[in-house]
């Protein structure tokens, strides 16, 4: 695999000058990512499911080469997001050097699946299966991908850590999972938390089996946790909880998870000091097919 620059790829992401150092960690995050697959991407058709504003897409399509292309899926609205909603972003990304290698399609990832024929060397789900709205969409989601993709690339937060000062991401996730489950429409960014054996569980029912896998530690400047952190703690979360929850006992434990998260954060110093949880990235395959 060639050498993919950060600094190159991040330039060409839409951004505001004075935050560049945000989007270039998380673009060298998507980097490290791509490295931990360890899959070769040079001229390959990749299809992206979830792809947001293209953090990941951007760095795809650099690692694609001229030769290969991405095709990258996303069912929000293309006037969903902040500071920049996601048409504004994918424009962008069109409008630069990488723009002839990316194929934009707004439509759920299952959707698009269901009503495709096309076949691609590698599928991408990128920090994109907690918006999923069930276990069982995932399921069916992969299913599909089982028939379309030779190589499944799959990288979603590992809900472990090997830094203390993660741990209050941990709880920020659970503590927003615990509310999501019992809400009938959200726009959160935690909507089904799967862990990593949930995962190859969904996987191995769908018929791809586990090529090799392993953790990534975000750097840093990977925001993440702080972000998720900011909303569990702040006072509009809380009211969230007493106006959404209804059972009294329900209410408690999301409150006691919310509890435990403004603890571990008040430790830290603040939600800027929290850090990310690991990431875990795994390769899947189809069942019987030769692995290289």
């Amino acid at each position: 695999m060639s050498i993919l620059s950060a600094s190159s790829i991040a330039s060409l992401c839409l951004h505001e000058t004075k935050w560049f150092h945000i989007q270039l960690h998380q673009t060298e995050h998507r980097i490290d990512l791509i490295s931990k697959w360890a899959v070769d991407l040079h001229g390959a058709k990749v299809l992206e499911l979830g792809c947001g504003q293209g953090d990941c897409t951007a760095v795809l399509a650099e690692a694609v080469g001229s030769e290969g292309h991405v095709t990258a899926v996303d069912p929000a609205s293309l006037d969903y997001g902040s500071p920049y909603t996601l048409g504004q972003a994918q424009s962008h990304l069109s409008s630069g050097r990488l723009g002839s290698r990316i194929t934009w399609k707004q439509a759920s990832p299952l959707t698009f699946l269901e009503e495709s024929t096309e076949t691609y060397d590698v599928a991408v789900l990128a920090h994109c299966l907690w918006y999923f709205s069930s276990p069982e969409v995932i399921a069916q989601t992969l299913r599909l991908l089982a028939a379309r993709a030779k190589k499944v690339c799959i990288a979603e937060w590992s809900l472990s850590t090997s830094t203390p000062g993660a741990q209050a991401h941990l709880l920020a996730v659970l503590t927003q999972a615990s509310l999501e489950c019992r809400k009938t429409e959200t726009t959160s960014n935690v909507r089904t938390v799967v862990a990593p054996v949930r995962i190859k569980e969904l996987a191995a029912s769908a018929g791809l089996v586990l090529d090799h896998e392993g953790l990534v530690t975000p750097g840093e400047g990977v925001r993440d946790g702080g972000w998720e952190a900011g909303t569990v703690v702040s006072k509009a979360f809380e009211a969230e909880v007493q106006e959404s929850v209804k059972d009294e006992r329900e209410r408690s434990v999301v409150l006691a998870l919310r509890d435990a998260t403004v603890t571990s954060v008040a430790k830290l110093g603040g939600a800027k000091n929290v850090m990310p949880m690991d990431v875990w990235a795994g390769v899947l395959s189809v069942a019987g097919a030769t692995s290289s």
